[in-house]
């Protein structure tokens, strides 16, 4: 028995993720989010899409954006010390530090740096 791979208007989501990489790697943040944006509504579980996803927003000043997809990575995988140190970033920001604050000690803790 085959599966096939879920595709998107344009190619599957794996060529739609390399060609979202691609675009965050040149730096167009907003092309790589809206790219990002129709792999995570085809595959909503692939978290290292998602993440991808939230650091184009967060780096296309997308901050509501980002929060969101942080949000929903660190509910589904409390385990990504990454997600908390760009959440930290994304509400640091959003000009809420108070808020930040035990994310990006928990990123701390998570990885050993201060």
């Amino acid at each position: 028995m085959s599966t096939s791979p879920i595709t998107t208007d344009i190619g599957t989501t794996a060529e739609e993720y390399a060609r979202g990489r691609m675009f965050f790697e040149l730096k167009d943040y907003i092309g790589a989010a809206r790219i990002l944006a129709r792999v995570v509504a085809a595959a909503p579980g692939d978290l290292a899409a998602r993440l991808l996803l939230a650091r184009a927003y967060y780096h296309s000043a997308q901050l509501g954006r980002a929060e969101a997809e942080l949000r929903l990575i660190l509910e589904r995988d409390p385990g990504e010390a990454y997600a908390y140190l760009l959440l930290g970033r994304t509400l640091q920001r959003r000009n809420r530090p108070r808020e930040a604050a035990p994310y990006l000690r928990l990123h701390a803790a998570m990885t050993g740096t201060a």
